[in-house]
């Protein structure tokens, strides 16, 4: 048993060192975080269990990688420490429970807790006020210089602007953490692939690379920003605790997360948690879990450290964002506007909890700059609830027998013969007919862009194509009851809840049926414009490329899809139908009223009285604002009915308006100037 401990301890190490290495200072790491943090775990509870085993090089004994010889070597005054990772709400309070024991109190204490960014931690160095140093975490006891990169973020300031009368420190060392935001990010990748130059697979990686830069004018192009989260080097000590010293360094000019909280019970620790869980895929940088810190500063000094992290202070990380996993086949789907989009299917593995089995490839040329294939391992990520998307390949796992993917010449669904247009990336399938755009278009008309005939997702469009109820967009306003309710998986009372949702459906704005009929190059800000420079569906119909192009924000491509939309005689004819059977489109000023709720997102939770959920959202888009079906950091108010669940619990928590029905309907209708 020793013997087999002792060999997968020495594979551990062996296997860490190379993935650290890989990650920390080629800021090329060729596995996801979650699976590294897993080999740790592991390496730890085999050193626990076979302390007799436990090397002086192991991994647990070192923080991060090593310098990068190129740049000038800075040691650190204090070590600057990782942090143990915990996972769950049971390990949090083996935390807390550790802290007491080893403090030897009963008496509750505070913690502070604070997004753990996924960026580049750094040391600054002031002295007089003036920042004279710049040093990333390197091996915990010596960084890297990289003061010259640092000057170029503009959220570190140079000198320390403390209030009036207010004492500059003789020296005073401070720890946070350079990041790139997701746009930023995406910015970045977007001018290396015009640039033909190998893309970041994350932010904490463009960020590292941004500040290993020799050259700092390359540093000073990239949209780097920063976070302070703490002092060393013996400064802290004049404070009494973490979170007086943020509003210290705040003070002096520093940059503080706003997230910042202080918690006095594990309870409080766990809300904060699932805060943060919950507004993570608003922000607009990463992070990867929630930092909790005691924060009594004289406590802090008693817990101490161990080799590679503080007593005082642990990670609680989220579930993994990226993860490894294989190509096993690639599939071409054709969208409504006959676009050829390669998905690939994995092997199911797990990210960021949730099972994932396909991933988005975009185009023939993103999978030619990957230079993908099939049963390729590759890293794939997801975030929030965007599609998954394969970030690399592990190029490193081939074994040289992975197959090309080949692109079709020919449509997948209708044979037809495809073709890519100069200037796009895409290829597609022109025929108008194909059989797969005509189901595509169906369900973007049904959907949440367009009409949002609740109760009328993809896979019930899909099944009303199947049976022949819905061949065209006329044909939702034909549906039947008794047809509805004998298919299978409904009943009288779906059947009933979708024709009243259609029913309600039957006077259209203008802007919406236009964004609802997917006219290609027309999004929602698009047909707003149209809306409301023709104010009726007729004078846009007959619109000429003139007319069209003396709208600012319409540009010749867009003109001419127009053009072709409503010159097309079975687009005329299906228009005519919907007239035909009762549809009522409304001009702009008539359903706009004030628009008043511009910029709000209404979440609605518990059982309304005297509107339906649908009435409600619909009296919120009429007056400008948006409706959201899950609470998240871009909701501003939220609607409370009967029984709300945990909702209303976490917009409480995050301090968002709450309203009743009753003050809703007030709200509503002093907007209508009732």
């Amino acid at each position: 048993m020793a013997h087999s401990a002792a060999q997968r301890l020495a594979h551990l190490r062996d296997e860490i060192r190379l993935h650290a290495h890989r990650y920390y200072v080629l800021d090329a790491p060729v596995i996801a975080d979650g699976e590294y943090d897993a080999l740790f775990q592991e390496l730890l509870a085999l050193e626990a269990a076979h302390p007799d085993l436990v090397t002086e090089d192991s991994p647990s004994h070192r923080v991060g990688g090593p310098p990068v010889p190129t740049l000038e070597p800075v040691g650190h005054a204090e070590p600057m420490l990782s942090l143990d990772n915990i996972f769950s709400v049971a390990e949090c309070t083996a935390f807390v429970e550790r802290v007491r024991r080893h403090l030897r109190i009963e008496n509750p204490f505070a913690f502070v807790t604070e997004p753990k960014l996924d960026g580049l931690a750094v040391e600054l160095v002031y002295r007089q006020g003036v920042l004279v140093v710049g040093s990333t975490r390197g091996d915990g006891q010596v960084g890297e210089n990289i003061t010259a990169q640092l000057k170029t973020v503009a959220s570190i300031p140079l000198r320390l602007q403390p209030a009036e009368q207010e004492a500059v420190p003789e020296q005073l060392v401070v720890r946070g953490e350079v990041f790139l935001s997701k746009k930023g990010f995406a910015q970045l990748n977007r001018q290396r692939q015009e640039a033909g130059e190998p893309l970041f697979a994350n932010p904490r990686n463009a960020a590292a690379g941004s500040l290993r830069q020799l050259d700092p004018r390359i540093t000073a192009r990239r949209p780097l920003d920063f976070f302070v989260y703490g002092l060393a080097g013996g400064e802290e000590l004049l404070f009494s605790s973490q979170a007086t010293v943020l509003t210290a360094l705040r003070r002096f000019g520093f940059p503080v997360n706003n997230m910042v909280t202080v918690c006095h019970s594990i309870d409080e620790i766990e809300i904060q948690y699932q805060r943060l869980l919950t507004v993570r895929p608003g922000l607009d940088y990463e992070v990867d879990g929630l930092v909790v810190k005691v924060d009594d500063l004289g406590l802090q000094q008693r817990l101490g450290a161990t080799a590679r992290a503080p007593r005082w202070a642990v990670a609680w990380k989220f579930p993994a964002v990226q993860a490894t996993t294989v190509v096993e086949d690639v599939e071409f789907q054709v969208g409504r506007t006959g676009a050829v989009t390669p998905v690939a299917h994995l092997r199911p593995v797990l990210v960021n909890g949730v099972l994932v089995k396909r991933a988005t490839l975009h185009n023939r040329d993103e999978i030619e700059r990957k230079d993908l294939r099939l049963h390729d391992t590759v890293l794939v990520q997801r975030a929030g609830d965007v599609i998954p998307e394969i970030v690399k390949v592990i190029a490193e796992a081939r074994t040289g027998l992975e197959p090309p993917i080949v692109f079709p010449d020919h449509c997948p669904e209708c044979s037809h013969q495809l073709a890519k247009v100069p200037g796009e990336a895409v290829v597609r399938c022109i025929n108008p007919y194909c059989p797969a755009q005509q189901l595509q278009k169906l369900i973007h008309f049904a959907g949440k862009s367009g009409l949002d005939l609740e109760g009328l997702g993809k896979k019930n469009v899909e099944q009303l194509v199947r049976a022949g109820l819905v061949r065209s967009i006329p044909d939702f306003f034909r549906l039947d009851g008794d047809q509805l309710a004998g298919l299978d998986g409904w009943g009288e009372r779906s059947a009933g809840n979708v024709l009243a949702v259609v029913e309600s459906r039957k006077t259209i704005p203008l802007a919406q049926l236009i964004g609802a009929l997917g006219i290609r190059h027309v999004g929602e800000v698009t047909a707003g414009l149209l809306a409301r420079h023709f104010n009726d569906l007729h004078r846009l119909m007959s619109a000429d490329r003139e007319q069209l192009l003396h709208i600012e924000g319409i540009g010749e491509q867009t003109a001419e899809s127009l053009l072709d939309y409503f010159q097309d005689p079975e687009n005329q004819e299906m228009i005519k139908e919907l007239l035909d059977l009762g549809v009522v489109v409304v001009a702009g000023q008539d359903i706009e009223q004030q628009a008043s709720l511009t910029g709000r997102v209404f979440l609605f939770t518990g059982g309304l009285q005297a509107l339906s959920r649908e009435e409600a959202k619909q009296l919120v888009k009429r007056h400008g604002g948006q409706v959201a079906t899950s609470i998240s950091q871009r909701v501003t108010d939220v609607v409370v009915g009967d029984k709300a669940g945990s909702k209303l619990r976490k917009a409480e928590e995050m301090g968002l308006a709450i309203h009743s029905e009753a003050s809703f309907m007030v709200l509503v209708n002093q907007e209508n100037g009732q």
